[in-house]
């Protein structure tokens, strides 16, 4: 068992950039929404704020999701796989949309005939969700 804040952080084994892949999982329906990823502030301001906060690699910030989008992930559980290497996030999806694109999942492609098709509708028109701005 892992007890003080140090040593639970110190357990992962993050990559070179100090990033760990997280995995948010509908804690109701165990459907896979996204991933992204975290650095040791947003893991530790997730558990604080009980809610999903990531790290954008492309922005090289900090980002609480549902920020813009109002789409906010309400956290119930944090697991570490058995290699300490991923974290899953069991979330409450508020508003149903976890996709930039306005879908549900991020997961919406299926491969078929070796093409990628998409096969979830989208919920919400992402430029009624951001404007243009994602």
């Amino acid at each position: 068992m892992i007890g003080s804040d140090k040593d639970w952080l110190s357990a992962i084994r993050w990559d070179a950039d100090g990033l760990v892949p997280a995995i948010a999982q509908d804690a109701t329906s165990g459907d896979i929404l996204m991933m992204a990823w975290m650095n040791e502030e947003a893991l530790r301001l997730t558990v604080a704020e009980n809610r999903a906060i990531y790290y954008s690699r492309s922005r090289r910030k900090l980002w609480r999701k549902g920020e813009s989008s109002g789409h906010v992930q309400q956290l119930h559980e944090i697991r570490l796989d058995c290699d300490a290497d991923v974290i899953l996030l069991k979330v409450t999806q508020e508003g149903g949309i976890a996709c930039h694109t306005g879908r549900r999942s991020c997961f919406y492609l299926k491969l078929a005939d070796l093409r990628w098709q998409p096969v979830d509708p989208v919920l919400k028109d992402p430029e009624a969700i951001y404007g243009g701005g994602h």
